[in-house]
């Protein structure tokens, strides 16, 4: 939490908008949980985003869960409405959004491959499987993770989804020779890493999407620029999740370019 730069953008969203509300970081134990939303809660809050390990935690205490938060198992924006608590998952629309406000691309023929097999992974796997892509393939280190993703998603969406294990440098060069969106989904590079993904597996004709934000530049994106592929850190999806939070609380238009702006006045300088 203490990394989070959510304070920054939704704070510059609320005065964009003229709003009197502030965004404030707090350090919430899981024992604590039920009795901080229920605080929160009497205490007039609109809501509040829950991060990792309270995304999955709260599950279980929300009165009503978004078809997103139900089917990745993970809330990452809370809603207080007469008394009712409602979980949402704005990660994968996030995402969504940021590939087409970047890219000007949408995932309906498309195929990807996606890294991870966490909440960010299983985000991104169901919104881009029900937004119409062919095919997706699932890379986990620990394979019965990707598996059960990748039965779950298909099951859920009808998308052929499946989990795979390219170990070596001539089955990356397969997977992705026949790819069009690649997704690191994982922590890898946020502490400067290799590329999670030889590089000579890379390919121009690739998007590459890193959904690490700081820092703003990985190993991996570099890579993929030096290949002549269209690269993207996570800070489209970060904004837009966030905006979406904004707009499931208060009923407005969330200011994205306001909120991109104090992101990235926010993170370090490369």
């Amino acid at each position: 939490m203490a990394h989070s730069r959510s304070p920054a953008m939704h704070n510059a969203a609320f005065r964009a908008l003229k709003l009197p509300y502030v965004y404030l970081k707090f350090r919430v134990p899981v024992a604590d949980l039920v009795s901080a939303l229920r605080g929160v809660a009497v205490l007039g809050f609109r809501g509040v985003n829950l991060t990792i390990p309270l995304k999955e935690a709260a599950l279980g205490f929300m009165d009503r869960l978004t078809i997103s938060a139900r089917r990745v198992g993970a809330v990452n924006t809370v809603t207080f409405d007469l008394g009712t608590i409602e979980g949402h998952n704005t990660d994968g629309e996030g995402f969504l959004r940021s590939m087409c406000g970047e890219w000007g691309y949408r995932p309906r023929g498309m195929s990807a491959v996606v890294l991870g097999a966490g909440g960010a992974a299983r985000a991104v796997v169901f919104a881009l499987a029900s937004a119409g892509a062919r095919k997706i393939a699932v890379v986990n280190r620990t394979a019965s993770r990707a598996e059960t993703l990748a039965r779950e998603a298909a099951r859920d969406t009808g998308c052929n989804v499946r989990s795979v294990r390219p170990l070596s440098v001539g089955a990356w060069q397969d997977l992705l020779g026949e790819t069009d969106l690649l997704v690191n989904a994982t922590s890898v590079g946020m502490r400067g890493e290799p590329s999670p993904v030889p590089v000579s597996a890379l390919v121009p004709r690739l998007r590459v999407a890193d959904l690490v934000y700081n820092p703003p530049s990985t190993a991996l994106l570099r890579a993929a620029r030096s290949k002549g592929a269209r690269a993207m850190n996570g800070c489209g999806m970060l904004v837009h999740q966030g905006a979406l939070a904004i707009e499931r609380w208060t009923s407005l238009r969330a200011p994205v370019m306001a909120m991109r702006r104090a992101l990235l006045r926010s993170l370090p300088v490369q």
